[in-house]
């Protein structure tokens, strides 16, 4: 009995009102796409077509209720009382933060697809707060262009400015490998997917963290001490609902006035 309760909480199911609001939000950006002369016209209103079919009746994936699984892993994330970070050069070498703070950090990179619109606007709210410039170069590149322009819109690009950023264009900039590289023999944090050898530069350090983690290091030059990032922590919770909202294009005027009036491609059945 204990292993049957174990194995159906680990089956996965998402939620279907998320999934109806980023799928809302990608239908009004599609379209919104078409009007601005993205190519293929027809292939992106069969997508959002499709996706306006799902919401008209939605179904989820769901396992078997009789389903077996092949191991059952629980993890108590009360027990996580503090940052992981993958250390250098190994995604797979995960420590925590305390047995690793207090190293010199040269270079941050924020950006790649695992950021989101929330996690460049809790770096500004760090960022805002620092007096003069930082020790480190920061590199931010936000993942697309709506993003970038959503947060110069909102102020973030001017605080970024005023702290020495250097903002790279839309896209994945470091995390590619073969645009931007950071100095070479540095020791770098990065949100970025991978920290292999001299991926982001020659002879480097990098450390894969979180972009709140990042932004930390980015302040202090340093790792933090567990005490440490947590009062950056405290700082950042207490904007959370601001911070860490979701760009979602059926709710920007500019975005779903320009979609109403793209001229879309008719389909052929």
């Amino acid at each position: 009995a204990s292993a049957e309760r174990s194995a159906a909480g680990c089956a996965i199911k998402l939620p279907e009102a998320a999934i109806a609001e980023y799928l809302r939000s990608n239908i009004t950006m599609l379209r919104w796409m078409i009007g601005e002369g993205y190519g293929d016209a027809r292939t992106l209103e069969r997508r959002a077509q499709a996706m306006e079919a799902w919401l008209a009746n939605p179904k989820l994936l769901e396992a078997d209720k009789d389903a077996e699984y092949a191991a059952v892993i629980e993890i108590d994330l009360a027990e996580v009382k503090e940052p992981v970070l993958c250390a250098p050069n190994d995604p797979d070498d995960a420590r925590l933060l305390s047995t690793v703070a207090g190293q010199k950090i040269d270079e941050v990179f924020i950006g790649s697809c695992m950021t989101n619109i929330g996690h460049f606007r809790a770096a500004g709210k760090l960022l805002d707060k620092v007096k003069g410039g930082i020790p480190t170069r920061l590199w931010l590149a936000p993942p697309t262009k709506m993003d970038a322009h959503q947060l110069t819109e909102e102020g973030y690009y001017g605080i970024y400015g005023k702290a020495g950023a250097r903002m790279e264009m839309p896209g994945c900039s470091l995390c590619m490998g073969n645009q931007a590289r950071v100095q070479t023999g540095s020791t770098v944090v990065s949100t970025s997917t991978r920290n292999f050898p001299n991926r982001l530069g020659d002879a480097t350090n990098v450390f894969l963290a979180s972009a709140e983690l990042a932004s930390v290091a980015s302040i202090l030059g340093k790792l933090p001490t567990v005490e440490e990032y947590m009062e950056y922590a405290k700082n950042i919770d207490t904007m959370a609902a601001d911070i860490y909202r979701y760009l979602s294009f059926d709710q920007i005027a500019e975005y779903k006035e320009a979609a109403a009036k793209a001229e879309l491609p008719v389909l052929q059945v």
